[in-house]
């Protein structure tokens, strides 16, 4: 059976909650959702799971694999057991939305919220887009449920959800709702200080992540640095390995090592083995987590991982093949398979029959001009970095290259001001 991809909020309520290998974790208690300006549907962001000692922590909705009827499956990968500690602009939809009393937008009646269905998007993403209401009066109790889209519903905006009056730090964040990483950072950037530390602070850790790495160096080390270090290896953990390494690379080496203490070994694991090499170096310079598959695996199986929204475009030109272990670094490297091969062929075919074996590699060691080098003599937006006993260690993208090339502060720049001030850098 297919897992859910949409569900009543109410019926998650006391599912528990089993993590990669079967163990359980704990109890579903509410969900997390995020309020927005517009009359949009609000964005799920997580779950408040009981572990068996009745500590509630906070379960991202990225880590959720599978909601079925016997409980919730989380995907591979750590969860912080932090308690929860409900952010600014944050809603629970049993204890805060439901029992909120509303109006019916095509009739005018009143009701009241009686549950809230949530539905996945193509895009893997989470949101309230159904409401289950109750319709007040005399016989109010014995009324039957009506479900309406989000949209059709009035009395559930920010005013009436917040009590009616909100701090400057929730307008701040409900005003980055919708922006993309790169402009709500630059946002972030132009605050005053105690402003931008408590947007920091108010901000989900994967919505800081994001915009922690569109920072210029300077203000990545200042918002890190103002974390209580837990919080700040929680945003580590939620940053990608190669932007988190660089970031821990200019911080004090004490600092840099009890950030790496407190990450969960799983999570540090690919940022300990970029920070051996300089920065400027493919090592230095890779993601630790491309596209990998066995040879063994179909066209079918490579297209649908080249389709997942969390891979950059760069990292979804081509995957990469190779004996197991899959994960960097892998076994013997095989070669790589274009995305515009992988569209020529059929389906079911295997990848091993469409590799590339004759494109070159890059050594860990590479320096940055012969990465450059190397991307326009191939005419690539991503490349294979191999060490010398054939095992995959990671893969460079266009992107991490052109960050390096770029004067030091081009992300202070308007893109006008640095094509006139610095010509010879495009």
């Amino acid at each position: 059976m297919p897992p859910n991809t949409r569900v009543f909020v109410a019926r998650l309520v006391g599912l528990q909650v089993f993590g990669p290998s079967g163990e359980t974790i704990g109890r579903v208690r509410d969900v997390i959702a995020s309020l927005r300006l517009d009359r949009k549907p609000p964005r799920v962001l997580g779950m408040v799971v009981d572990l068996p000692n009745r500590r509630p922590i906070f379960v991202p909705m990225l880590r959720v694999a599978a909601i079925e009827a016997h409980g919730v499956a989380l995907a591979s990968g750590q969860v912080s057991l932090r308690r929860f500690e409900q952010r600014a602009t944050e809603i629970l939809v049993l204890g805060q939305l439901v029992g909120t009393r509303v109006r019916i937008a095509t009739t005018g009646s009143t009701a009241t919220v009686a549950d809230a269905g949530i539905e996945q998007s193509r895009t893997r993403d989470w949101a309230i887009t159904r409401v289950a209401l109750r319709e007040r009066g005399r016989l109010a109790r014995r009324s039957p449920l009506q479900v309406l889209n989000w949209a059709d519903v009035r009395g559930l905006g920010i005013t009436e959800l917040l009590g009616g009056s909100m701090t400057s730090t929730q307008q701040m964040l409900l005003s980055f709702e919708g922006l993309r990483a790169a402009d709500a950072a630059n946002v972030l950037r132009d605050l005053p200080s105690q402003s931008r530390y408590d947007v920091a602070e108010a901000l989900p850790d994967e919505r800081l992540a994001d915009m922690i790495e569109e920072l210029p160096e300077d203000d990545q080390k200042d918002l890190l640095t103002h974390l209580h270090e837990d919080r700040a290896a929680d945003v580590l953990e939620a940053m990608d390995p190669d932007d988190a390494a660089d970031l821990l690379g200019d911080l004090a080496p004490g600092v840099q090592a009890r950030l790496l203490e407190l990450m969960e070994p799983e999570e540090s694991a690919p940022v300990r083995r970029l920070l051996q090499y300089t920065f400027d170096t493919a090592g230095g310079l890779m993601t630790p987590e491309p596209i990998v598959l066995p040879p063994d695996a179909t066209i079918a199986d490579a297209l649908a991982r080249i389709r997942d929204p969390k891979h950059t475009p760069a990292l979804s030109s081509m995957v990469f093949v190779s004996r197991p272990p899959q994960a960097t670094p892998t076994g013997r490297y095989l070669g790589c398979v274009h995305t515009q091969r992988l569209l020529r062929e059929p389906p079911f075919e295997l990848v091993a029959g469409a590799l590339d074996t004759d494109m070159a590699r890059l050594s860990p060691e590479a320096s940055l001009a012969e990465i450059t080098r190397f991307f326009a003599t191939y005419n690539l937006v991503c490349a294979p970095v191999v060490d010398d006993d054939e095992h995959l260690l990671g893969a460079v993208t266009v992107d991490d290259v052109l960050d390096h090339l770029l004067p030091d502060n081009w992300r202070e720049q308007g893109l006008d001001e640095m094509v006139a001030s610095e010509p010879e850098a495009f």
